[in-house]
């Protein structure tokens, strides 16, 4: 395909897969890749890495993701009686003796353990060189063709939009489902060194962690960093507390461009975390370097860095404390690592159930 842009912004990847890739550096997870991942296999434990579905709990840590909300099936509209709703077929056929039940559930596809796709976060910039920026994500595809919108019912009175949307039509994340997410993982144990207290990680602090536990990271390696907030929310018991929480864990510094730098030279295939945003969310500097100067500037620097420039995909939510604890015992940072979104076409993003085989 013909490429899409006039111009790629500065730092950025496009192209480095194909002007048509939608998989980003997922494709550093090869064949080979996986055959790394399995080689660290040495017990055969394993350890789900997702909370609970119906964590965090409520909607006060992001109204505009909705809670999980199951729901029976009813068989033509009918109630299946003294049995609730589980249906006896007998009521078909009194010889038969299958009793069953069927669920459906309505959530924000990003309310816990999740993947953020490529179509999740964009950034108005000017592709077309023609001094008129315009919303564009990785690979320079386009909102309003390639991601198109959704359009929220204001009148709704149920916590879900009445209409369908968004469909990304390019970047769902049924291509991340398709390529497989399976390989190496390498845990990075943040809480370890630096506690549960708030704070911005830059490059200087991981730089120095990585050699302190001897972690190396190489070219298609899927990173975790493990913070202990998961496990700090998942104590609360779907009833989170924001301000124990505002001042809980740490999260990568968004505006360290070394670090920035170092995700890209890394090779990394992937950014897992156990926080909200892999990076730790801060207001908008005011430095002559960003703000003082008059340019515009993202809110989730590393958000726009990775899944917009370089095509890394972001896993946020992940509850990863048990594991790292595991492996600090055993003298140990890799494992590996199966973690599919579900194949969900459109999808801008997927609830995930990671487990790591040890």
């Amino acid at each position: 395909m013909a490429q899409r842009w006039q111009r790629a912004p500065a730092g950025s990847n496009w192209g480095e897969f194909g002007p048509d890739d939608q998989r980003g550096r997922m494709n550093l997870v090869t064949a080979a890749k996986v055959l790394e991942g399995v080689r660290e296999v040495q017990e055969g434990r394993t350890f789900c890495l997702s909370l609970p579905l119906d964590y965090p709990g409520g909607e006060s840590m992001n109204p505009r993701r909705k809670m999980p909300r199951r729901f029976s099936v009813v068989r033509d509209g009918k109630s299946a009686g003294q049995q609730g709703f589980c249906w006896p077929y007998a009521a078909e056929d009194p010889d038969l003796t299958d009793v069953v039940n069927d669920d459906v559930v309505l959530m924000s596809l990003q309310y816990s353990t999740q993947w953020d796709s490529f179509a999740h976060m964009g950034s108005r910039f000017d592709a077309d060189g023609d001094g008129v920026a315009e919303a564009v994500f990785y690979n320079g595809f386009r909102a309003g063709v390639d991601i198109r919108p959704g359009i929220e019912d204001l009148q709704a009175t149920e916590p879900f939009a009445r209409y369908p949307g968004p469909q990304a039509d390019a970047l769902g994340i049924e291509h991340l489902a398709e390529h497989g997410v399976q390989g190496r993982g390498v845990m990075v144990d943040l809480e370890h060194h630096l506690g549960r207290q708030r704070q911005a990680v830059g490059y200087d602090a991981l730089m120095r962690i990585l050699e302190a536990d001897r972690v190396v990271i190489e070219e298609g390696d899927m990173v975790c960093l493990h913070t202990g907030f998961a496990d700090t929310l998942l104590s609360m018991n779907r009833q989170p507390d924001l301000a124990r929480l505002h001042e809980t864990g740490t999260g990568l510094d968004g505006w360290d461009d070394r670090l920035l730098n170092w995700i890209v030279d890394a090779r990394l295939a992937c950014l897992l975390a156990d926080n909200p945003a892999v990076e730790l969310v801060v207001p908008k500097l005011a430095s002559p370097t960003r703000a003082g100067n008059g340019l515009r500037q993202p809110r989730l620097p590393l958000h726009e860095h990775c899944l917009f420039k370089n095509g890394i995909h972001l896993g946020e939510l992940w509850y990863l404390t048990e594991l790292a604890r595991w492996l600090r015992l055993a003298g140990r940072s890799r494992f590996l690592l199966t973690a599919p979104p579900l194949r969900l076409p459109g999808a801008v993003g997927s609830p995930a159930t990671p487990i790591a085989t040890v």
